[in-house]
């Protein structure tokens, strides 16, 4: 659990969130006041960029906006916001979803749950109801990426999802610099790599809302294209595992 003197920073990831980014932001200041907030918005079309300005100028300091020239994929997105975190000081960043999948009332356990782990990931995978609120197709879609990453990466943890809670103290920048993908498959390549490289990882049960506004922004090749990322990273896991290990002194 971060500490009075630490900084903690909330990183989310926009892309035509407009309608969402008010409501989302009011609920998680709501949660209250020991953290930052920062918005990686890539150029939206429907003017999200300009109303996180407002808001930041609203609420600042505490609100910051990147802005990036265009739509480089979720994972770009994560990597800049998390860089970010470690080069303005903060100890901890928590990144979540701009659509409410993520309940900004999860995130004082999300916290909780950090003490003696370097991350912390709401899993999608400890309580059957968790997905009630989804569609079938989104249910299917979800539990057989669950089931690949579990079969092919041994690793029990909710590796497909954003909302996490990394400790920056103790997991270096340089494990991050092992992480290629900038789709969606950076989330379970990404903790794949964690977990190689031993970092304590802990999970809470968490609760995702279907989303609440706007679109979907994953489409049929984002899926292709992280199933073959995902079989490319299992058979490094055999044939080259140091591939994903970083050094000593990385760690520090």
């Amino acid at each position: 659990m971060s500490t009075a003197s630490e900084r903690t920073l909330i990183m989310i990831p926009t892309y035509n969130e407009r309608r969402n980014v008010g409501p989302l932001l009011a609920q998680i200041l709501d949660q209250g006041t020991d953290f930052d907030v920062l918005f990686v918005d890539d150029n939206s079309p429907d003017g999200t960029g300009e109303l996180l300005d407002d808001l930041a100028e609203e609420y600042a300091p505490r609100i910051q906006v990147l802005h990036r020239p265009g739509r480089q994929g979720v994972g770009s997105a994560h990597q800049a916001g998390i860089r970010w975190a470690y080069s303005e000081g903060y100890d901890n960043i928590i990144t979540m979803d701009s659509d409410f999948a993520h309940p900004p009332s999860y995130l004082p356990a999300l916290r909780a749950a950090a003490a003696g782990f370097d991350i912390v990931v709401g899993s999608r995978y400890l309580k059957e109801d968790s997905l009630a609120d989804w569609t079938p197709f989104r249910k299917i879609l979800t539990r057989v990426g669950h089931f690949l990453t579990v079969t092919l990466l041994r690793m029990p943890y909710d590796a497909t999802g954003a909302f996490r809670y990394y400790r920056l103290g103790t997991v270096p920048v340089g494990a991050f610099d092992r992480v290629r993908s900038t789709g969606y498959s950076f989330f379970f390549e990404s903790l794949y790599i964690m977990n190689a490289n031993g970092f304590r990882i802990q999970q809470i049960p968490i609760h995702v809302l279907n989303r609440t506004a706007g679109a979907s922004k994953m489409r049929t090749r984002d899926v292709a294209t992280s199933v073959r990322f995902l079989l490319v990273l299992c058979a490094e896991k055999y044939l080259r595992p140091s591939k994903h290990r970083i050094s000593s002194a990385a760690r520090h």
